[in-house]
């Protein structure tokens, strides 16, 4: 059995030893204390070296340790077409980055007394009620049959993925996709006049894939949890974000929908055509959708765009113990919650658990090598962007790219994460 105690206390150290008002440095010093500025060198070199051999068409890449910029860097293009180099300030869609900020609001609600954990999302959103799981399915019509489950699908199911919602055309379920697409749920982000209560409430309607609680199923729970935002705080989720997240964190460029002065600064989606790098085309999702369309859906699970400095202040505010710059996000105790193991042996021995927001490392990822320390916590996005952070060491970790539909050649992700952590003197 995984030692969960040993974990929350390498997590409870981690914490209790910093200052909790580190803030980032406003330069980057590959000087400082406890990093070897060769090693520094060598990761800068293999992210060129990847750049030459055209894995990817450009990335942002940043390090911090304990607060401190020890390296940040931009490769390559934003745009391809264009020319147009990739900056640090660049901002990329971060998909499912999107979903530890939206935990963060809910735990933010859960603190101050507005639920419980185990509350039924129904109490809430009472379309959920009585929810039915998927019995049979016909390919020839997409008609189907449902049973009744025996539970009610809690928020516990809906932070965790094991509320038995799917996740439509990204869905690993092909009857999932049909059922999602007939029904006009949208899947991860439009440009449509759609907002998330209109799609939640078609979401609501439709069948599980199983019982929530038994599995842990990747899903739009956390789209769901958006609107649950609305309903319990009485403000529009972009808005609760905003003033409750972006600006106390000073993460200006941190948004569903991008301004005209941001815009510009929107790396393109890009992805192998004739073995050249070229602009993704529109498929079941618009690229351009952070700067274009009606901008009325925030999608909770998917919808965010950043840059790595925005997101490094985020994952910083936890490794603070829940406050950044003297602002007080979180307590440490909501954060020892976050940072427990919430679905207990359900994605397998395979070197992660999961919280409440994060994947997190487990001693069998220790064992595996190159994840970092146990307690390490981690994520990534549908474009091609992760995030580490290791509240032992304090090192942040942040490899931003924009490319999808392009193949397994991109080696920069496993290289990098695996190549920081040697840093650490």
């Amino acid at each position: 059995m995984k030692n969960r105690t040993l974990f929350l206390l390498i997590f409870l150290l981690g914490i209790s030893g910093s200052t909790f008002s580190q803030t980032l440095s406003s330069t980057v010093n590959s000087s400082v204390s406890g990093i070897s500025k060769e090693r520094v060198t060598k990761l800068d070199a293999m992210l060129e070296e990847a750049m030459q051999k055209e894995q990817v068409p450009g990335l942002v890449a940043m390090v911090v340790k304990n607060g401190q910029v020890v390296y940040h860097s931009a490769k390559g293009f934003a745009d391809v077409e264009s020319k147009k180099a990739m900056e640090k300030n660049s901002i990329f869609r971060i998909a499912s980055q999107s979903k530890a900020i939206t935990s963060t609001a809910v735990m933010m609600l859960w603190e101050e007394g507005k639920f419980r954990l185990d509350d039924p999302i129904s109490k809430y959103i009472p379309e959920f009620k009585n929810p039915q799981v998927l019995n049979t399915f016909r390919y020839g019509d997409t008609t189907y049959t449902t049973k009744p489950s025996s539970r009610e699908i809690t928020i516990r199911h809906l932070l965790t993925h094991t509320s038995g919602l799917g996740y439509g055309v990204i869905d690993g379920d092909e009857r999932m996709k049909m059922i999602y697409h007939k029904a006009g749920v949208v899947d991860l982000f439009t440009t449509e006049n759609v907002t998330i209560k209109e799609s939640v409430m078609r979401l609501a309607k439709l069948p599980l894939h199983h019982e929530p609680g038994a599995k842990y199923t990747y899903s739009e729970g956390l789209d769901v949890l958006g609107y649950f935002i609305e309903v319990i705080s009485g403000m529009p989720f972009d808005q609760f974000l905003k003033t409750r997240i972006f600006d106390p964190l000073g993460m200006n460029d941190t948004r569903f929908y991008l301004n005209d002065a941001q815009a510009p600064r929107l790396v393109t989606v890009h992805t192998r055509k004739d073995g050249k790098w070229a602009p993704y085309p529109v498929t079941f999702y618009d690229p351009a959708y952070p700067k274009t369309g009606a901008k009325t859906f925030f999608s909770g699970g998917a919808g965010l765009s950043s840059t790595t400095e925005d997101y490094a202040k985020f994952l910083q505010m936890y490794l603070n113990g829940g406050i950044y710059n003297g602002k007080r996000i979180l307590s440490p105790h909501t954060i020892q919650t976050i940072m427990t193991n919430q679905v207990g042996d359900l994605l397998g021995d395979g070197g992660k658990d999961y919280g409440l927001a994060f994947g997190l490392v487990d001693e069998k990822g220790v064992q595996l090598g190159g994840q970092g320390s146990l307690g390490t916590f981690d994520w990534g996005g549908y474009f091609n962007t992760q995030y580490f952070a290791d509240p032992k060491t304090g090192i942040i970790g942040l490899i931003f790219k924009q490319t999808s539909g392009a193949g397994n050649g991109d080696e920069t992700g496993w290289k990098f994460r695996q190549m920081v952590f040697t840093l650490v003197e």
